[in-house]
């Protein structure tokens, strides 16, 4: 059983910065692929990005690249999301995820495990 606990959400101006972290419990964190994904009301959960067990290779939902940066820390059992000049519609509840198996980053059933999500909110 691993454990994830996901923080740093909260209320930010359009064009601002957050820094989502995700917390791992367990010792083979450097063994998982780790993905963020979001939900918004009325929506389904949509991929935002991946980052391989090693962090060699990372992910991104088209609708955040080059504004939004994955990264890990397995010595911290720690996986970050860096969201730079957020607008209106990156509001939603972000989740972190992670899978034991290399492939199918962008389909949330294929991840094992959630966080409860943490709230992002972008105003105009």
């Amino acid at each position: 059983q691993v454990q994830l606990v996901e923080s740093g959400g909260g209320l930010v101006q359009a064009g601002g910065s957050l820094r989502l972290s995700c917390a791992a419990s367990g010792r083979t964190f450097s063994t998982y692929v780790m993905g963020w994904f979001r939900q918004a009301p009325g929506k389904e959960r949509e991929f935002v990005a991946a980052i391989t067990s090693s962090g060699g290779n990372t992910y991104y939902a088209d609708s955040v690249k080059g504004r939004f940066t994955i990264s890990r820390d397995n010595a911290k059992n720690t996986v970050y999301l860096q969201m730079n000049s957020l607008k209106p519609e990156d509001a939603a509840v972000y989740y972190c995820g992670i899978k034991r198996f290399s492939g199918g980053y962008y389909y949330p059933h294929m991840y094992d495990y959630w966080g409860q999500g943490t709230q992002v909110t972008v105003s105009s």
